[in-house]
């Protein structure tokens, strides 16, 4: 297995509570090797409402809602066609003021949103991890493990109560359209998710190729949420791009210190021990990762293009099949089981997944990209 292929970052996901704390980060941190941030960091931007927010919530949800709950009204201007009408889009985490500029976001994004409407308006919000709903991504060879997170309404005069009555809190989660309803959750302070943000633009600069401004974010991620592993994690991956294994594997062994079965932290770990030339404690972590996760996210993809490229094209369809099957969501696996379709002479079964392609894709962008694909391929199809 080609190890070099296996960055993986978390995140939305946070740390078990009930683990010890972690020791202070401050040792972890070395600006003198980035160029400074681009632009300023400062995580109070993540939820700040802005004068069109303060705006909204006078014209559209105080007086243009004819319901007298206060939850009850910013429900319905969230989900209402004719008021915010918000576009699920995964390709940036924005902040609150953002996400309701462009009218959409990723799950992160648009929570924040609505935690900002609902604490100006009064309320109280509990935010909650989504438990069993992880999913994978990619950028370049970055592999992105992506949690979810949805946010609950609740009356202040009801927070201090011992339990919540139906009546008392309501639940808001921006789930992507295909997705199936939300399993188990865990409670997370707002300090948490103020630290997923942060995270999040950090992996979304590491992908760009942004090396200063993802140490930054990752740095302030950690600072925000000592307890956030998937943050080490990034600040790793990051010191590995800028030619320090030697702290990227002080960085992730604070991950692996705390939980040992990390698969994330260990398939990192492996790649910055052979950097550091130590190959036979790589080799040791590998059958260690191959025990722990015999088939990993993208293994099958990534056999079923080396099986595409070397025109296998019945292996190479049984192996997207297997990555769909398992990851039916993921829009790359059901675009190159389409093409591995159209190599077999199987025009039909190729505009079905790549259909499937175009419903699961979770940003605007790939949506578009499939569409066109589909259109063109159901026009030639009609010749």
């Amino acid at each position: 297995m080609k190890v070099a292929a296996s960055l993986l970052i978390s995140v939305l996901l946070a740390a078990c509570a009930s683990a010890p704390p972690m020791p202070p980060p401050d040792g972890l941190f070395h600006d003198e090797l980035f160029d400074a941030p681009s632009a300023p960091i400062d995580p109070g931007e993540a939820m700040a409402v802005s004068a069109g927010m303060r705006s909204f919530i006078a014209t559209r949800i105080v007086t243009g809602s004819p319901l007298n709950n206060p939850k009850r009204r910013l429900f319905d201007a969230l989900y209402r066609k004719d008021a915010l009408m918000l576009d699920y889009d995964a390709a940036v985490t924005r902040t609150a003021a953002q996400a309701f500029e462009a009218r959409s976001g990723n799950c992160l994004a648009l929570v924040l949103m609505t935690a900002a409407f609902a604490k100006e308006m009064g309320l109280a919000v509990r935010y909650q991890s989504v438990l069993g709903h992880d999913a994978w991504d990619r950028a370049a060879d970055v592999y992105l493990s992506v949690g979810h997170v949805n946010l609950t309404l609740v009356d202040r005069a009801s927070q201090a109560s011992a339990g919540f009555t139906e009546g008392e809190s309501m639940t808001i989660d921006f789930m992507p359209p295909h997705s199936s309803r939300p399993l188990r959750t865990r409670v997370i302070a707002e300090h948490t998710v103020i630290a997923m943000y942060l995270n999040n633009r950090a992996v979304e600069s590491l992908t760009g190729g942004r090396l200063g401004d993802a140490y930054g974010w990752a740095r302030e991620a950690i600072r925000a949420d000592p307890e956030l592993l998937s943050a080490y994690i990034t600040l790793g991956v990051v010191y590995r791009n800028q030619h320090h294994p030697e702290l990227a594997d002080q960085a992730l062994r604070r991950v692996i210190e705390r939980e040992p079965d990390n698969t994330k932290a260990l398939s990192n770990r492996v790649l910055v021990l052979r950097d550091l030339g130590r190959h036979a404690e790589a080799d040791a972590l590998l059958l260690r990762l191959d025990r722990l996760e015999p088939h990993p996210p993208f293994s099958y993809f990534h056999q079923g293009m080396a099986a595409l490229r070397e025109h296998r094209l019945e292996a190479a369809r049984d192996l997207f099949e297997k990555e769909v099957n398992r990851a039916p969501n993921h829009h790359e696996f059901q675009f190159w089981l389409a093409i591995a379709y159209l190599e077999l002479q199987d025009p039909a079964r190729a505009v079905d997944h790549l259909t499937q392609a175009m419903e699961v894709s979770n940003t605007r962008k790939d949506h578009d990209l499939y569409a066109a694909k589909l259109e063109r391929l159901k026009s030639h199809g009609s010749r």
